[in-house]
């Protein structure tokens, strides 16, 4: 048998990270300010001046500091397993690998890039950040690397998730963190939003205003965005940069690479390194396939315009697939997939033709987690049960045809947190939400005006 895990040493984590946007053939649109709707950089008092100048760097290859490096050596690289298992159990032909992100301390692949923006933030003397998460991977991970630069940190978790999932705000507290429930009472635009609904579940849109109007009222305080920015995007190619190494030590090249997309940042992490193969011509063929809930389906529902990436309209415009900035999606269990747009960047690449979208519903996707658990042993959190659902599927079509692939899977983190919802599956008692039609619709009424 082949071998099941595919690892590489401390020596060969990447000391460089990717950056896209010197290979697009076609550059991507300028953020636009959320007052004037002109293009602009970002706002310097949301980021550090060094991760606003990654958001708009054309440089291919970004340095990552040895700080970073040291810190990151503490889980990676990650391994990349083949699902042996799985095959057998599917009787596929197909050879399906999985790149596995929850060996991370804080459990998923959030880590990446809450190690960098630490960093950065502590080097320009900031004391405090702030931002906010979904499921709670993205504080978790911001709470660990804030601790590792002795940086404070406050964060607002959409309340849906803040009650689904206890402890994510115990692991975040446990390393120093503050962590309140959004919409809270700590800020204008959540006492706004309780007044008119006190039984608001939150949405991500609404916590991201939360956070930035934290940030905007405190000189101490920086922001921090745990996805959809470029310089997100750029320090999770650490994810796809390992596993093409680590895919050459298989003999084997992607047929087709299947991540989860809420924001996008693990998803974009595996494919940015190997989709500069398909724009270039080398790998014409290659499938790169991103997978959101129907309850939330951005991309394969959602026009491409401009929207703003929050509800109070504070953070920049960005021409992206969006369900509008006011939606506030049903409360799917995988909470870091119910944004109402998507990362630029993948937007971009989807429009120019290599990426795809699909989207499966909630049931589906735990049919999915279940059968991978069995055979792999991993339970994996819900987001990346997405991915798992469609690269099953497509295991399954090799299957029919006779066709050997290739598959690659972005398995972004486990599911240890998530086991309250695993119960509700294994119970009968899980919710399925379809594609809230309505909801969209009127959410869409409220996109800003942009000149052209």
């Amino acid at each position: 048998m082949d071998a099941t895990k595919i690892l590489l040493t401390e020596k060969e984590v990447p000391t460089k990270w990717y950056n896209v946007q010197a290979d697009l053939p076609e550059p991507l649109p300028p953020l636009r300010h959320p007052a004037t709707k002109e293009p602009t950089i970002l706002p310097p008092p949301l980021f550090s001046s060094a991760l606003n100048d990654q958001e708009f760097s054309k440089e291919r290859w970004i340095e990552i500091p040895e700080e970073v490096q040291e810190i990151y050596k503490l889980w990676r690289p990650s391994p990349l397993y083949r699902a042996h298992r799985l095959e057998k159990a599917l009787d596929t032909p197909a050879h399906i690998y999985y790149k596995y992100e929850g060996v991370s301390p804080a459990g998923s692949h959030k880590l990446n890039t809450a190690v960098a923006q630490a960093y950065y933030n502590k080097k320009e003397g900031i004391k405090r950040l702030a931002t906010e998460t979904g499921a709670g991977q993205w504080g978790s991970a911001l709470s660990l690397g804030c601790q590792y630069f002795g940086l404070e940190l406050k964060v607002y978790m959409v309340k849906v998730s803040y009650e689904q999932k206890p402890y994510r705000r115990i692991m975040m507290e446990t390393w120093g963190a503050k962590c309140v429930p959004s919409p809270s009472p700590d800020t204008q635009i959540g006492r706004s939003i309780l007044e008119k609904d006190p039984n608001n579940t939150g949405s991500l849109g609404i916590a991201i205003s939360e956070a930035v109007e934290d940030a905007f009222g405190r000189d101490d305080t920086h922001y921090s965005l745990g996805s959809v920015l470029n310089h997100v995007l750029l320090h999770q190619t650490v994810i796809g940069l390992e596993s093409m190494k680590q895919m050459e030590m298989a003999g084997e090249y992607p047929d087709m690479i299947v991540g989860c997309i809420g924001g996008g940042s693990n998803f974009a992490g595996m494919f940015l390194p190997f989709v500069r193969d398909k724009i270039t011509g080398k790998k014409p063929k290659l499938e790169i396939i991103s997978v959101e809930p129907t309850a939330c389906p951005t991309v394969t529902k959602g026009p491409y315009t401009w929207d703003f990436g929050d509800v109070a309209g504070m953070a920049p415009i960005a021409l992206m697939y969006t369900l509008g900035h006011s939606f506030v999606p049903p409360p799917v269990h995988a909470g870091g997939l119910r944004y109402h747009g998507m990362a630029p960047l993948v937007c971009h690449l989807v429009k120019l033709g290599f990426v795809d979208a699909r989207a499966v519903n909630q049931i589906a996707t735990f049919q999915a987690a279940i059968q991978f658990a069995r055979s792999e042993g991993i339970i994996p959190a819900p987001e990346p049960a997405h991915a798992l659902r469609v690269a099953i599927d497509e295991a399954l079509k090799c299957k029919q045809a006779g066709q050997k692939k290739t598959i690659l899977i972005a398995l972004s983190g486990h599911g240890h947190f998530d086991l309250g919802a695993y119960e509700k599956y294994l119970s009968g008692q899980l919710e399925d939400y379809d594609y809230p039609k309505e909801l969209v619709e009127a959410a869409l009424k409220d996109l800003p005006q942009v000149p052209a």
